[in-house]
């Protein structure tokens, strides 16, 4: 059983104990970021710091001024958190501890380039701009993804990469100082509050024979029922229920359409780059009306277009049991656990929870996340790496 675990640049850049403690937790794999979001990070045992603060989102290496040269849309650096080729030395560094290294790369969560081009986000149904999501259907902002996941997954020496947020984004995975957690808005809230209204989907819900101010009408009444406390339970059925299915179904016809094709675009480029043999993952749901970092896909398609998938596995491994099976030839399937404690995580159950993964059809294990994790935590993943053999 192959592990991985999850690692930033600053977790090992400055700290000459960094690369060889992550390989003796009996891991095989890092996957380290080369193009991340904005986050403030726990760095519990660097000699230099405590805390990393990633003002906004940023490639982790130098950007390529060549490449994006006349585009509007073009990738940050990244400041004083991760100077110069910070995932190359971090990348080195683990190489020589014996670590296969793969690239981490996070695409459509973006909140510096909502801010300084306001028409590339996401819109809600009331006209709420969310700038930390870039709309997935805008034709510039699909070229910037694609060419983005080109250059952040192909690094040199790199024997792989893992896609995270290749899709759909919205109101999911928080924005700074979160305040939006006083009503429960459950699936079917998340999904409605997260249909965008930006130009591009406009046309695209007009194509599929909808008006999209009369959508737009659809969708605030049937949210007024979660404003009051009553949102449904369940999945896609309390969409269906809250917005009726007709409807429902015709937003997801339009956002599965989309997001599959930048899937199939953005995999096809780095695949195109990359030398042979490089493993291309999602991180990825098995339910397509989801949103955010695991984005939401239809299984089947998904292993027909990328090498396989990391499923989030925090609440459980039973979300595995809908990629297992569906792909054509070999396939990984990687369950994702958090091994931090103050995340959440159960890094002393690890061995219980692998056992029940392989039973769903996990090939491998990816643990988040290595630099986060207390020594305690660490120990204990340690141990059950150790038992699993």
């Amino acid at each position: 059983m192959k592990a991985s675990t999850f690692v930033y640049p600053w977790d090992v850049n400055g700290d000459p104990d960094a690369a060889a403690r992550i390989a003796g937790l009996g891991v095989r794999q890092a996957t380290l970021a080369s193009a991340y979001h904005s986050t403030r990070a726990l760095t519990p045992r660097h000699p230099r710091h405590r805390i990393v603060t990633a003002l906004h989102a940023a490639v982790l290496y130098p950007v390529d001024g060549e490449r994006w040269q006349g585009r509007r849309l073009r990738p940050y650096a990244a400041g004083d958190w991760a100077p110069g080729d910070a995932y190359g030395e971090a990348a080195s560094a683990l190489a020589e501890a014996g670590l296969d290294v793969h690239t981490w790369v996070v695409l459509a969560h973006n909140s510096r380039m909502g801010e300084e081009f306001t028409d590339t986000s996401v819109v809600n149904a009331y006209g709420d701009r969310y700038p930390w999501a870039p709309c997935i259907a805008q034709p510039d902002t699909r070229a910037y993804l694609v060419e983005l996941a080109v250059e952040a997954a192909v690094r040199p020496g790199a024997g792989g990469t893992e896609l995270e947020s290749l899709g759909w984004y919205g109101l999911a995975h928080l924005h700074a100082h979160d305040k939006t957690g006083g009503v429960a808005l459950g699936d079917a809230g998340l999904y409605l509050m997260s249909l965008c209204f930006c130009p591009s989907c406009r046309d695209g819900y007009a194509q599929l024979g909808l008006d999209p101010d009369e959508l737009m009408a659809a969708v605030r009444r049937a949210l007024e029922p979660v404003w009051r406390g009553e949102a449904p339970a369940g999945d896609w059925e309390a969409v269906e229920k809250l917005l009726g299915a007709e409807l429902a179904t015709a937003t997801r016809a339009w956002r599965d359409s989309v997001a599959r094709s930048l899937q199939e675009e953005a995999v096809g480029a780095v695949r195109s780059a990359a030398p042979e043999g490089f493993q291309i993952l999602l991180h990825a749901d098995p339910a397509s009306y989801r949103v955010g970092a695991n984005v939401g896909v239809d299984p089947a398609h998904i292993l027909s277009v990328a090498d396989g998938v990391v499923v989030p596995c925090a609440g459980g491994p039973e979300p595995l049991a809908s990629f297992a099976g569906q792909a054509a030839g070999p396939h990984v399937l990687a369950a994702n656990f958090t091994v931090v404690s103050g995340m959440g995580g159960r890094p002393g159950a690890l061995g219980e929870d692998v056992a029940r993964a392989v039973e769903l059809g996990a090939t491998e294990v990816r643990l988040y996340h290595a630099g986060l994790a207390s020594d305690e935590d660490l120990s204990r993943v340690t141990e059950a790496l150790a038992r699993l053999g």
